[in-house]
């Protein structure tokens, strides 16, 4: 069974300064907070991994717009949904089908996609412990298995449409099912051998077993799905026009100096581009078949 610490809630927002320059106090509060620019990150992964991962980023970010950055962070998509949806961010890093969801309940809007590999699509993993012997998720049937997040495309989403196509249910196909919260606690649940399988984020799990070889010593993949549009950098579509234009341009130029390019490779990437809103049509299909 998975700790509680490795599965409770997270609400943090931490304020860090990457700036060269100091934050000139002022006494209008509300000016002073304006100052801040806002990102928030879906829990795709664990919250200490995510600030890791992208410390480097938000540092450019910072320096760029002269601003200090505050990193809002949620336990559920749904979370960071709510949060874009009243403008209390000013940009997010969310999960494909959340940006579905957000685009039908506010016309959450893409402000540039991920490019990896020459792609900017990416797939859901079925996975397993290395000693397993399932081969197929149909093996998994009767077994406890790691979701994501509720609104996770490819740690929710797509093994549920999975068993859809068989003519089963999460409820009634497996044993046991529970809820992670993070793809890269999914992928140690089934490393460490606390369930038989999970579906979780290909680009997480290649970015986690690059840097540990051990994961992927003690996990397998056994299904790999169709093609999807990749997890998009968003805004609400009611951000001023002006800072809206000024991230666009950031995140589709970070490719064309040394330090952006480095942070890129760092992060696995191989630049930012325009995201096309046709490309989540296929999450899209799949939630309206599933009566979601």
């Amino acid at each position: 069974m998975l700790s509680t610490a490795a599965c409770g809630p997270v609400e943090e927002r931490l304020t860090v300064d990457f700036t060269e320059t100091e934050l000139v106090a002022s006494a209008d509060t509300e000016e002073e907070f304006e100052a801040i620019l806002r990102v928030a990150f879906a829990g795709v992964i664990s919250p200490t991994e995510t600030l890791k991962t992208y410390e480097a980023l938000l540092a450019y970010i910072g320096r760029q717009f002269h601003r200090p950055i505050e990193i809002v962070q949620r336990e559920t998509y749904a979370e960071i949904n709510d949060l874009v949806e009243s403008l209390d961010v000013d940009l997010a890093f969310v999960c494909s089908l959340a940006y579905v969801v957000g685009d039908d309940d506010f016309g959450m809007e893409l402000l540039a996609v991920p490019e990896v590999n020459g792609e900017t699509t990416y797939h859901s993993y079925i996975i397993v412990p290395a000693a397993s012997d399932v081969r197929s998720l149909e093996g998994l049937r009767g077994k406890t298995f790691a979701f994501t997040d509720p609104l996770s495309n490819s740690g929710r989403l797509a093994p549920t449409y999975r068993l859809h196509q068989i003519g089963e249910t999460p409820e009634a196909f497996f044993e046991r099912t529970l809820f992670t919260y993070s793809h890269d606690r999914s992928i140690r649940a089934v490393a460490d051998g606390l369930v038989d399988g999970a579906a979780v984020d290909s680009l997480v799990y290649d970015f986690i077993v690059a840097g540990e070889p051990g994961i992927a010593a003690r996990t397998r993949i056994i299904e790999i799905s169709e093609p999807f549009g990749i997890p998009p950098v968003i805004v609400h579509p009611d951000l001023d026009p002006e800072i809206k234009s000024r991230l666009r341009m950031l995140f589709l130029e970070l490719d064309e100096d040394a330090e952006g390019r480095q942070i890129l490779q760092d992060l696995m990437i191989d630049r930012f581009v325009v995201g096309v809103d046709a490309a989540y049509d296929s999450i899209r299909n799949r939630v309206r078949e599933l009566g979601w």
